[in-house]
């Protein structure tokens, strides 16, 4: 950073010195503030008007005395020396020498000024030095004050070009607490947030690459029995049909994903709509699906909820919750769905009474490809319940999870009446 460092540099340590050298000479001018040689000559004259007043009035004895005694304590060399010729006396005093006539004698004191090369040569400039000296400490420090953050967030910046979203720099702000440290905290949160999703975006290409490799290995598996027995073809077939008919369902389901994910940030296309009709239909497939394991679904969704919403998006959400319940639940057991308005704000609460989930996974059942440590395989592939989070939360709601007492589990839908451009409940999700 030196460029920045210059100008902030020059621009500061112009700015102080120029500042201090009108002060000065601002005072100088209105002679509030003395200089050194102005002090030494108003020294001087007093001495020598004082010696000169004890002369006149008390002799030259006591004139001697005092000379004595001011040379003691302020040395001026100071010297008192009669004249022979008495004319002397009218000559005209000088800022370093006296003419008195006393008693017919004419005296003489003089107090020479003390001539010095080095500070006579340099004393009017010192002034000037003292000023571009500490102005440029001043400037220096308040430059490097102001430029070392910069530094920190340009190394960070890099960093992140660079691909390593792990870097951080709010640690590097030496306890500042200004808008610099709160723009390194920031970015230390953008960086926190990209290097979520780099994981996320590895781990989706991760489980999607396992997902498709076991139809595509079983494909390869009929592929190698048609070889060996033409004669199982229709067979065969059948089983190619089912893989390519799971490829399908995958690939949807990962699209879909996709796109609510990249979309997050796009307007929805809404339309006004009931979303209680929207769950008694998913409620009235759910219900015949279930009866094949005597699972019940208790409902308490009466009355209505318009709002303005993307149909396809709440739609697939409500499902997927739903199906999910119905999935995982316990055999001859019971699905309870309930429905709650609060002024703007449509609460769905689907239970089941499945294995449920362990406390530490609540958040992780909601990522794509994830399911329970001790869930059950039943098919699907485990994007249903990230697909019903990032849908609602393009509305601006909320999905959550939770562990009923009784066991099982409880999923909360939250969709408001009118979609929020923007929720921090996108970020979190």
């Amino acid at each position: 950073m030196p460029r920045l460092f210059t100008k902030f540099f020059v621009i500061t340590w112009l700015t102080l010195a120029a500042s201090v050298a009108i002060i000065l000479l601002t005072l100088d001018f209105f002679e509030t503030l003395p200089s050194a040689s102005k002090l030494e000559h108003q020294k001087r004259e007093v001495v020598l008007e004082l010696i000169e007043n004890v002369l006149v009035k008390d002799g030259e004895d006591a004139a001697r005395r005092l000379a004595g005694i001011s040379e003691d304590t302020v040395p001026v060399g100071l010297t008192i020396s009669r004249i022979a010729d008495s004319s002397a006396c009218t000559e005209r005093s000088t800022a370093e020498t006296r003419t008195v006539l006393k008693d017919g004698i004419c005296y003489r004191i003089s107090a020479p000024q003390q001539y010095n090369v080095i500070l006579d040569t340099l004393g009017p400039f010192v002034p000037g030095f003292g000023i571009l000296i500490s102005s440029a400490i001043s400037a220096a420090a308040l430059a490097l004050y102001l430029i070392r953050p910069v530094a920190h967030l340009r190394d960070g910046l890099n960093a992140l070009a660079r691909g390593r979203f792990d870097a951080r720099i709010g640690h590097k702000m030496a306890g500042r607490n200004d808008e610099v440290s709160a723009l390194a905290h920031d970015f230390d949160s953008s960086a926190a947030r990209l290097q979520e999703l780099q994981d996320a975006q590895q781990r989706l290409f991760h489980d999607v690459s396992h997902e498709l490799r076991s139809p595509l290995s079983r494909l390869q598996a009929v592929g190698g029995v048609l070889r060996q027995n033409p004669a199982k073809l229709d067979a065969m077939l059948d089983r190619m049909d089912r893989e390519v008919e799971r490829l399908d369902a995958l690939v949807g389901e990962v699209l879909t994903l996709a796109r609510l994910t990249a979309g997050s940030r796009l307007p929805l296309k809404t339309q006004t709509l009931d979303v209680i009709d929207l769950l008694n239909e998913i409620l009235g497939d759910a219900a015949f699906e279930a009866q094949a394991r005597e699972v019940s679904i208790t409902t308490n969704v009466d009355d209505s909820f318009l709002a303005e919403v993307d149909g396809e998006l709440i739609y697939r959400a409500l499902e997927n919750v739903i199906r999910n319940a119905v999935k995982y639940t316990a055999e001859h057991s019971q699905i309870t769905v309930q429905c709650e308005t609060t002024g703007d704000l449509l609460t769905v609460c689907v239970a089941d009474q499945g294995p449920g989930v362990r406390r530490d996974e609540l958040e992780r059942v909601f990522q794509p490809f994830s399911r329970g440590n001790d869930a059950a395989p039943k098919g699907g592939y485990g994007l249903g319940l990230a697909i019903a989070r990032q849908a609602v939360e393009c509305h601006g709601g909320r999905v959550y999870a939770s562990l009923p007492d009784a066991g099982g589990l409880v999923i909360m839908l939250e969709i408001p009446r009118q979609p929020a451009m923007h929720s921090p409940a996108n970020d979190h999700g």
